[in-house]
């Protein structure tokens, strides 16, 4: 573990899972849109969307797939973890009041080069409702820190 008690990529195992929940509140859709610019109707105009085959609003998809990012943070590799690549493959709407249960798997690991990928799955009452995989950028025991070269490549820590 690293001293914010993440796992460094020396203890990380291919099969280790962790998880992370939220219940996406109206204040979650509110903040989002106002945060991240995105006011499509289908997220903030109940009126509009109960008029679609959804039958009422959603909760933005990348609202939904943040809970995967708090997993990734918080859980495993959890704290000195850098996001380098995200797919998703969204399957289900999410609606206001759900609680979204977000699950990191390691499937992949690149001790020398600090790298792990991570098969994520979000699921809602037992339903998925996104897939994908993730790669980071974790710590090691040797110095605590993400790869050094990542400044090399333009990334900012």
């Amino acid at each position: 573990m690293n001293q914010l008690n993440g796992y460094d990529v020396e203890d990380l195992r291919v099969g280790m899972s962790a998880s992370f929940s939220k219940t996406i509140t109206e204040a979650d859709l509110v903040l989002f849109a106002g945060v991240s610019g995105d006011n499509n109707a289908m997220h903030v105009n109940e009126e509009f969307a109960a008029a679609t085959p959804f039958g009422g609003r959603i909760a933005h998809g990348m609202l939904t797939a943040s809970v995967i990012s708090a997993a990734i943070a918080n859980k495993m590799p959890g704290p000195g973890t850098i996001y380098l690549g995200q797919n998703l493959r969204f399957r289900a709407p999410v609606r206001p009041g759900e609680t979204v249960h977000a699950t990191v798997t390691v499937t992949e690991i690149v001790v020398d080069r600090r790298r792990v990928t991570l098969s994520t799955i979000c699921r809602v009452g037992g339903k998925v409702v996104i897939e994908g995989d993730a790669l980071v950028m974790t710590t090691t025991s040797q110095s605590g820190e993400a790869v050094p070269e990542c400044k090399q490549v333009g990334l900012v820590l």
